[in-house]
């Protein structure tokens, strides 16, 4: 079940993802978290160099749905300023919200990636489902709510289990 958490790959910010090497692989659809993996939580619109980012990634040819567990008001207002689709409320790790983002982009499990912040909550649910899974060191963990810090202390043993076991080999 633990393994269920290890992502296949760890980076510190979505700006340190090689994008050609996610198209060379046979990824063509990406799943991504809003809060702490795009923008911090209170951070109501994307930022220059994220624009940047998401035009970069869907110039190379990627589609995109951002997928979060936060409110319909705050994922849209995010999302329909970039002109990218998103599925509010997603209930993740439930698998629907990310069934529903791979039929949207209509894309394979063997194609996508889930980007995100969290292994309880983006990892587990795409390595779930069989997808490439990529964690990203959360942008400002001081603005999170109360079941995202219980989610950061579970995640800390987790990581702690990982490391003596070898299964991880990043420093935090």
């Amino acid at each position: 079940m633990l393994e269920l958490l290890i992502p296949r790959l760890r980076v510190n910010s979505i700006y340190d993802i090689d994008i050609q090497a996610l198209w060379d692989a046979g990824v063509r659809g990406i799943i991504t978290d809003l809060d702490n993996t795009l923008v911090s939580t209170n951070d109501p619109l994307a930022s220059p160099q994220l624009v940047d980012w998401l035009k970069r990634v869907k110039t190379a040819g990627f589609r995109i749905v951002i997928v979060s567990n936060n409110s319909a008001g705050r994922v849209k207002t995010f999302s329909d300023a970039l002109a990218v689709p998103s599925i509010p409320r997603a209930k993740k790790p439930r698998g629907a919200a990310f069934r529903k983002a791979m039929e949207m982009m209509n894309v394979s499990p063997g194609q996508t990636v889930v980007i995100g912040d969290q292994m309880l909550t983006d990892v587990l649910g795409g390595n779930r489902l069989g997808l490439h899974t990529i964690l990203v060191t959360p942008i400002s963990v001081g603005d999170e709510g109360v079941f995202t810090r219980i989610n950061r202390k579970i995640e800390k043993i987790v990581l702690s289990w990982m490391k003596r076991k070898g299964l991880m080999s990043w420093e935090d």
